[in-house]
């Protein structure tokens, strides 16, 4: 079980590289495309993650809509759906 810090920061990372792919996370859910259990999932796969902190580095340097995530993304797959639709 993931303690409550742990949640926050993932779903902000989560929330945050959708963003960087140019998704919005909010706007897929009314239009049907994401349901809350596949974002709980999302945030979930990536507390999993073993670089958090390089992708608050990516995260960080990017100024731009990114044609892809990071190859370590464990949502890299999700985005690029939503991101397609």
């Amino acid at each position: 079980m993931h303690d409550t810090k742990t949640l926050r920061r993932h779903a902000a990372l989560v929330d945050r590289m959708a963003t960087a792919r140019g998704v919005d996370l909010e706007e897929s859910m009314l239009r049907g495309k994401l349901s809350i259990p596949e974002l709980d999932d999302a945030v979930l796969r990536c507390t999993g993650c073993t670089q958090p902190c390089a992708c608050e580095t990516w995260l960080d340097d990017q100024t731009e809509v990114a044609a892809a995530s990071p190859g370590y993304c464990r949502n890299a797959d999700l985005f690029t759906l939503l991101a397609r639709e």
